[in-house]
């Protein structure tokens, strides 16, 4: 079965998940990103097998990037593309509506901070889950999407926003800057390809690392992607390993990278050539997959997701006085069970 990270380690705290025999250990976690493996365990335990793996960018328009005085060639901050967008009135697009791309966004500013949304993802009873929104990270956090709800910088519609509404803002006549996956850039080519999409907006397309949140800590881009687990009440445990051992293949996923724009987990799998001609982000989505950390790996993510996208939202109210905060107390009730969600 497919797995989005999030899941993996409710699956298994819930024993749904078989797990991964010793001698296919090595050959599912070496030379796969550090996210990737993170991902796939739980207390331990290797519980799923990396397949894909996904991070975001920040995407941006040259054009835009120079009229603003933004050198893109060093790592930028948050602050900076913001009074960037602000100087050249061009869009800057997050994923801003109520929904799982929102807490992909959050848990990324987080991390960027150095804290974490969860402290202690392993503990088993959620009475014990110690949560770190309320901090100087999750403040910090508040002050980036407060900033970009309130001065309206990515839009009237940003409360709704969502990973292909952000990208077509991007594209059009006020677009500047955005953080987004992959999937963008091969979107975006395709369209110049069949005419929908001016070739010049796809040639004045570049990339970056993720923006930070300080200038002198690197930033944690968003991870996401694909496990592959098997069921721990199958009747043929043995025959679906070998299937897993064969959909994650390096051929398999360069594939995959080169059909849909999802990045292997398997780092050796960016140095094919044709993904270095066909995606010529490729090199920044590895670097940028070294850096990512994933969401809460926790068996209580429902109920922490669930939390954020109800507190965070819309972003135009969020304020790092009462968000954070708020958020946690929130979660709290839920995980005590005094609360719904």
């Amino acid at each position: 079965m497919s797995l989005d990270p999030v899941f993996v380690a409710e699956m298994a705290q819930a024993d749904y998940l078989a797990p991964v025999p010793a001698r296919y250990e090595q050959e599912f976690t070496e030379g796969v990103n550090e996210a990737s493996v993170d991902s796939s365990t739980r207390q331990d335990q290797l519980v799923a097998a990396p397949f894909w793996a996904n991070t975001q960018l920040l995407w941006y328009r040259k054009s835009v990037a120079k009229e603003a005085g933004l050198d893109m060639s060093n790592p930028v901050t948050w602050d900076q593309v913001i009074a960037a967008a602000q100087k050249s009135d061009r869009l800057l697009g997050a994923q801003g509506i109520r929904a799982e791309s929102l807490t992909v966004w959050v848990n990324a500013l987080v991390e960027s901070g150095g804290g974490h949304i969860v402290e202690n993802p392993d503990v088993e009873r959620p009475e014990d889950v110690k949560l770190g929104l309320d901090s100087e990270a999750g403040k910090k956090a508040a002050e980036v999407v407060g900033t970009i709800g309130k001065e309206g910088l990515a839009g009237p519609t940003f409360s709704n926003l969502d990973e292909n509404n952000t990208m077509l803002g991007f594209q059009g006549d006020d677009g500047g800057f955005m953080v987004n996956w992959p999937f963008v850039y091969a979107a975006m080519k395709k369209g110049a390809e069949e005419g929908t999409l001016d070739k010049s907006v796809l040639d004045d397309v570049g990339w970056a690392l993720y923006p930070r949140v300080d200038a002198d800590r690197a930033s944690a881009p968003p991870f996401g992607g694909i496990e592959l687990g098997v069921g721990a009440f199958g009747e043929h445990q043995a025959e679906s390993f070998e299937a897993v051992k064969c959909i994650r293949s390096k051929d398999n996923q360069i594939e995959y990278f080169l059909t849909d724009g999802n990045a292997p987990s398997l780092l050796a799998a960016f140095d094919d050539s044709r993904i270095r001609e066909e995606l010529p982000a490729a090199a920044t989505i590895k670097q940028s997959l070294a850096m990512a950390k994933a969401r809460p790996t926790t068996p209580y993510y429902n109920e922490v997701t669930g939390g954020v996208q109800k507190t965070w939202h819309p972003p135009q109210d969020v304020s790092p006085d009462s968000t954070p905060a708020d958020a946690a107390n929130y979660i709290y009730e839920v995980l005590r069970g005094e609360r719904l969600l």
